[in-house]
């Protein structure tokens, strides 16, 4: 061997040496199965319950109600069941299968949420720093104070707090979600701005996008209020900064391949892009596709496909939902694959916003959680079952105490009669027969 080969050689086995671990996840003492299907019985629940689920989503099709829908539900590591119903695409006739691939919309979120607490776990960084230590173009934290209509012009006060890692997870942050943001003042203040909110096909990246909206102005006081907001979005970026690499790189190569979540992405390469569901509304009593508004829904398979929205971004299968959703139930590990450590679990799943919400449900670090009053009103699930769900009507939500998931997928959007969801969970938790 040459000394320029023998050189050469030496390099790239150090950089495989040195490179590799933060590529991959850690192997973990517990080996817990990937999700099978299995007879209802098998997971202790109750075949004759499951069919009147059944029997719920198929007449939900076939009233209308619905054009399409794929639901799975699992209980201790089985799927016990797992349907599609309707068509997948209505202009072309074409029916819904199990695989099919649906936008998820806020479900990324949850998504993004597990990706900053992996870094987390790697001592990269506090919950309670503030994000401009990380993105300086946040700077010093202000609040939105006059409002000037006819131009959008506005004034603002210094925040008392910065906001943190913390507050962006929590949606307690003050930042606000732009066209779907419920104070009209914030919606022109992000068009004048020229802020993507969640999915676009032109080409825009993460980063300019937040470095732009940093420079916007707060709801309110960091930490005080929970507004929904583009805090994701936010830790997206961030997900860059300290990984080094582009967010959905890192989503791909530290989450979705060893979860063998193989169809979970920010975009569909063409040999997928037959298996997306069309969004769809209801025109005349008929299902057609979707025309758009603000957002083109094809941005999943064309465009310039360089937005990876932390909040919105991704596309998935419910089996491939199923399967984040049992990692954390199965507290961080799936298949031998340690994702994240139990007692990062705990932290993720305590109520980190205080009274805030103070109802049936709270919020920790990924999640919305049902509370002792949620539990008590019935048809959430036990305390601490954790949900949500996406802009395209999907839902889903897992019950630790009792190891049971739900998901149902559909894409729809404008006026539709839908009752699948509440009907889903409450359905499944009583079909629960052991």
């Amino acid at each position: 061997m040459t000394y320029l080969k023998a050189t050469l050689f030496t390099a790239l086995i150090l950089a495989v040496v040195f490179t590799t671990p933060a590529f991959t996840q850690t192997k973990s003492l517990t080996v817990s199965p990937l999700l099978a299907e299995a007879a209802p019985a098998t997971a202790g629940m109750s075949a004759e319950r499951i069919a009147k689920i059944d029997a719920m989503l198929k007449g939900a099709v076939d009233q209308k109600d619905l054009p399409g829908i794929v639901a799975l539900i699992a209980r201790k590591g089985k799927i016990v069941f797992y349907k599609a119903y309707g068509m997948a695409d209505n202009n072309s006739k074409r029916v819904m299968k199990r695989d099919d691939i649906f936008r998820i919309a806020s479900q990324t979120k949850a998504i993004t949420s597990t990706a900053v607490m992996m870094l987390w776990e790697e001592g990269k960084f506090k919950l309670d720093d503030p994000i401009s230590k990380y993105i300086p173009e946040f700077g010093e934290a202000q609040i939105l104070d006059t409002f000037n209509d006819k131009d959008s012009s506005y004034t603002t006060k210094p925040a008392k707090k910065q906001v943190t890692i913390r507050h962006l997870l929590t949606h307690t942050s003050g930042i606000g979600y732009g066209l779907i943001d419920g104070d009209d003042r914030f919606k022109k203040i992000f068009q004048k701005a020229g802020i993507t909110d969640a999915f676009t096909t032109a080409p825009v990246t993460i980063a300019e996008n937040i470095k732009k909206l940093a420079k916007l102005p707060l709801h309110h006081e960091p930490g005080e209020k929970w507004t929904y907001s583009e805090g994701l979005d936010v830790l997206g970026y961030f997900i860059e900064v300290i990984s080094g690499m582009p967010f959905d790189q890192f989503l791909r190569t530290r989450l979705f391949d060893p979860l063998g979540m193989n169809d979970t992405r920010f975009y569909l390469p063409d040999n997928k892009k037959s298996r997306l569901v069309s969004v769809e509304e209801k025109v005349d009593g008929e299902w057609r596709k979707y025309a758009g508004s603000f957002y083109d829904a094809d941005y999943p398979i064309k465009g310039a496909k360089t937005f990876f929205s932390g909040g919105g971004g991704l596309s998935s299968t419910a089996k491939d939902y199923a399967t984040f959703l049992q990692m954390y139930i199965n507290n961080g590990e799936l298949n031998g694959v340690r994702i994240l450590s139990r007692k990062t679990i705990e932290v993720i799943m305590a109520n980190q916003i205080g009274d805030i919400m103070n109802g049936n449900s709270t919020y920790g670090l990924a999640f919305g959680l049902v509370t002792q009053k949620g539990q008590d009103a019935g048809g959430s699930g036990s305390i601490g079952t954790f949900d949500w769900g996406g802009y395209f009507n999907t839902q889903y939500f897992a019950d630790p105490k009792e190891k049971l998931i739900g998901i149902i997928m559909k894409q729809t959007q404008g006026s539709v009669k839908d009752e699948t969801s509440w009907k889903l969970r409450l359905m499944a938790e009583t079909a629960i027969d052991d």
